[in-house]
Formats: C-alpha cells, structure tokens, sequence
C-alpha cells in the first residue's frame, strides 16, 4: 500500500479526536492528502453498530459481544472505506483501532486476551497503524472530562484504572509503534508533542523509512 496509517488512542475524555483533527490540518497544510474516521463508525454499519453499543439502556449486553461488535464494525470500516484510502496513497487518521479492544475488552472488561488477539490478528492482515499515539492522562482527569452519557463512559473507575493499565502494557511491549503522549495541559501543548512525533513521520517518509 501507498497510504500511511495512524491512530490515535486513550481513554475517554483524553482529548484524542480534538488531537486528531489537529493533526489533519497540520499533515494537509503540508500537501498530504489526510481522511480521518472514527472507531466505531467511519460507514452506515459501523455507525449503525456504534449506536448498539454506546446505547446506555443495554446495560445486558455481554462482554464477548461488545468486543465481537467492535471487531464487525472494524472489519467494515477497513473494507470499505480504510483500505482504498491507503491504496490510493492517503495518510489515514483513527480516532481508536485495536489497541481500544486490547485496551478496553481485553484488559477492561477482563475476557480473554488470547481470544482478543485472535481477532485483532485478523484486522493485522488487513491493515495496522505503522504508528499509535497514545494521549496519556490520568483516569481521575479523563473521567472528570466526560459527561457519563454512554455506555462505556458508565463503566466506573476500576474499569479505566484497568483500561488505562492496558495501555501502559501495550507501549511498553510495542515502543517503536505506541508512543505516549502527555496529554496533561493545555490543548496546544499536547499538540505541540504530537507535532513532535508527526515530524518524525513526515521525515522517515522522506527517507524511505
């Protein structure tokens, strides 16, 4: 593929999808052609399976649905929308991938991590972000960002205490591809990290990296 793939990952309320359309504009005033997409969502599916699982009123939905759901509307989004845009040489930006289900099923809910990255190894075959910034704040901080009014946003603190622990584990075992990013401050301050690692980026293309 021509394109380049990038996500963006955290917790919720740790001001990823502000930082992401920062970083659109910033790729773009540089003459690179940028589509972004949000996890779940991105096409009529996706978007029909968001409004399933951050529906506050199914408080039964089991674990091993959410994440089988994720996965569904991951796949979808790859195909239709995700995929053609790396073939035709566009940097593409997501608001969560999989590291989200590692993250959130996996270490959040608790199910089991090898049944998690089984399907993650069929979403690696299709696609994978060469680079995942991970805005790094504190769960007492993020959870105070967020108004509580989906489902997954209800899950208590242990539950991102654990979300957040996830993705510690996911830095330190993948570091040249999860890099963090302080994401305390102000929104320019973090975006000045960010630009710190997009610089990079944009010089390793050069470079045939």
């Amino acid at each position: 593929m021509n394109g380049l793939l990038l996500s963006f990952e955290g917790l919720d309320g740790c001001g990823k999808s502000t930082q992401l359309e920062r970083a659109k504009s910033w790729l773009e005033a540089r003459g690179m052609a940028v589509s972004t997409y949000r996890e779940p969502g991105g096409s009529a599916i996706g978007e029909a399976i968001r409004a399933l699982l951050l529906n506050p009123a199914h408080t039964a939905m089991a674990g091993e649905t959410e994440l089988l759901l994720y996965t569904a509307a991951r796949v979808q989004l790859l195909k239709e929308r995700v995929l053609p845009d790396l073939e035709s040489g566009r940097v593409v930006l997501l608001d969560r991938f999989a590291d989200s289900t590692t993250a959130y099923q996996g270490y959040g809910r608790r199910l089991n991590l090898d049944l998690v990255e089984s399907l993650n190894a069929q979403v690696r075959a299709l696609a994978w972000p060469l680079v995942t910034l991970w805005l790094d704040l504190p769960v007492e901080t993020a959870l105070s960002r967020c108004a509580g009014e989906d489902r997954l946003e209800r899950s208590g603190q242990d539950f991102f205490q654990r979300v957040a622990a996830g993705y510690a584990t996911l830095a330190a075992r993948e570091p040249g591809r999860v890099r963090p990013v302080d994401a305390t401050g102000g929104a320019d301050d973090v975006f000045l990290r960010i630009e710190v690692e997009l610089n990079r980026l944009v010089e390793g293309r050069k470079d045939g990296a």
